[in-house]
This record gives structure tokens, sequence and C-alpha cells, in this order.
């Protein structure tokens, strides 16, 4: 079976020194599009995706099908994530279905809007987590609010940075396996109106919190870097992206020096699958069947995927898992 828990991927690449890619997919296709990349890198992976994500009338028969397409992968170590889980319930309707890890994002109230209090955070994070160790699934939990819109949406959430005291009592308070600290990162489309500095990133806070909490692994939210170069390619055919700035490769490859174990990545890739998906769509306009755009689109994603894979050290260390 190639499902590991998201302690058992972390914990390994603290060991190896490198990074672990987590890659949001609302589909098959694109799940695929990771599973596939990852056994051509020979990595280990996290394949996560949001509740409500997927186009289907119910998550559970999209995760299902996920983990049926997982099974699948007998060579590749994974982590089946939920991201942001919103709600207590969320995340256990995820571990029912199958999943070795859940986040839950106390941050913000299941309004997803109102601010949670500390204390609020660390009751919903611990009972997640009693309730995930006692069948074997990992947590993660988030402090501080990573900004933008998590899911492509309207909503959109402003930056609170992370406390490294706060993290310290934070996980002593709630046994959570790994934490997404907010260090400026922000996610969705549109991040930075320039490049990010030292005034918007604080690269240095993931220092000073893994020296706080040794044993529980940091994740980086909002890490994409939007390719200028996908940009251009989706909005030459109808898209309408503003110009923005993400996250840099080697700032992504620096922070698994500095602790940061799991990164997040959505919106890098769904780039580069629609912008192979538009661009099919343009230049075949008498075909009704989405299958040959959806593959171009697949293609594309694979190769960003496994590219990232290589960014962050995790490739060609599945072996650690076998």
């Amino acid at each position: 079976m190639s499902l590991i828990t998201l302690r058992q991927a972390l914990d390994a690449a603290r060991d190896g020194g490198y990074g672990v890619g987590a890659f949001n997919v609302t589909d098959l296709v694109q799940a695929e599009a990771v599973l596939e990349a990852a056994a051509e890198t020979d990595s280990p992976v996290i394949v996560q995706t949001i509740a409500g994500a997927s186009a289907h009338s119910a998550d559970e028969i999209f995760w299902t099908a996920l983990l049926g397409l997982v099974e699948r992968y007998s060579d590749v170590p994974t982590v089946v994530h939920l991201d942001h889980g919103p709600s207590y319930d969320d995340c256990v309707r995820a571990i029912g279905a199958g999943f070795t890890s859940v986040m839950i994002d106390g941050s913000l109230l299941e309004d997803r809007v109102t601010h949670a209090s500390f204390e609020e955070n660390v009751a919903v994070t611990r009972k997640v987590v009693d309730y995930a160790h006692a069948r074997g699934v990992s947590v993660e939990g988030e402090l501080g609010t990573i900004g933008g819109s998590e899911d492509g949406g309207a909503t959109v959430k402003e930056i609170v940075l992370a406390d490294p005291d706060d993290a310290e009592a934070f996980v002593a308070q709630t046994g959570v396996d790994a934490l997404a600290v907010a260090i400026g990162t922000s996610h969705g489309a549109y991040k930075f109106t320039s490049p990010p500095d030292g005034s918007v990133l604080h690269m240095e806070l993931i220092s000073r919190i893994a020296e706080r909490i040794p044993d529980t692994h940091l994740v980086m939210h909002g890490s994409s870097s939007l390719p200028a170069e996908l940009r251009a390619v989706i909005n030459a055919h109808g898209g309408t992206l503003p110009e923005s700035w993400g996250v840099p490769e080697d700032e992504k490859a620096r922070a698994t020096k500095l602790g940061v174990r799991k990164i997040n990545q959505g919106m890098d890739s769904h780039m580069a699958y629609i912008a192979a998906v538009r661009t099919s769509l343009a230049e075949d306009g008498i075909t009704v069947d989405p299958a040959p755009a959806e593959r171009r689109g697949r293609e594309a994603m694979q190769r960003m995927v496994a590219e990232r894979m290589h960014v962050f050290g995790q490739a060609g260390q599945a072996y650690r898992h076998r």
C-alpha cells in the first residue's frame, strides 16, 4: 500500500534535509498528474484537496475515487491530506473516507471570516488531534492567518503573522504533527503587487519558530510563484489574471533549510493545467469532447509538479519509505 501519514513523510524529510510538496487537486485528472510526477521523479508526495473543491455533488464521491487512484501507485509513498478543514466535522468525514492526514484551520471560525481567539483555535485543534491520533491519522494546525483566497473565490483573508511564543504554547496544548505558520505568504492568483522582499516575506520567523518547536514540522502555505509566462498564455486565451508576483523558487528552497518541511502548491500547477486547456480549446474549435484538452492540461501539470519536486529536494527520496 502506498499510503503513509503526514508525520511519516515529514519525519523522513527532516532526516533527509528536504521539503515535500503538497499539491492541491480538484479532480482525478489533476491527481493523476501529481502521482505520475512523483513516480517519474521517485518522490514521496502529499496529494491534498479542500472540502467542497471538486465539481462532484458530494465530497465522498471524489474522495473515494481519489483513494482508489492512489492505490494504483503502489511504489509512490503518498499522503492523502485534507487542506484547510474548516471544522471538526469535515476532518472526521475525511478521516472516515481514508485520508491519512487532515488540517484543521482553527485560525478562523466556521464562517471563515471571523478571526478565532487563540483559545478557540486551541480547543478545536485539540479536539481534532484527539480524534485523529486515536485512528493513526496526522494533524496539521494553523497559527496566525495566511492571507488571500484558499479556493480562488471572492473571500479574501487578511494576513496575521504567527508569533513564536504562541507557536510554542499552541503545540504544547494541541499536540499537532505540523503547523502552518503565517510569515507573509498569501493564497490565490493575486499575491503581491511587486516582487516580495524581507518587508513582505518574514523568512526569519521560520527559524525563530522552528527553534521553539523542534519536534513539530512547519508548513508554508500560499507559496506558489505565479509564473508570468503562464499568466500571459492564460490571458492570451480569454483569461483576466492581474499582474502579480508570488514566492520565488529560491525562497521556497531556502525555506526547507530553515525548517519548513511541507510546501503547499495550488495556483502554479492549476495555472499550468488551465493554460494548456485554454490553448487546446482555442486551437481546436470543433471538438466538444473535453478529454483532449484535459489530457493537455494533465501533461502540463505533470511537468510543473515534477519541476517543483526537484526544487523542494524530494526527488529521489521515495526509498526512505520502502
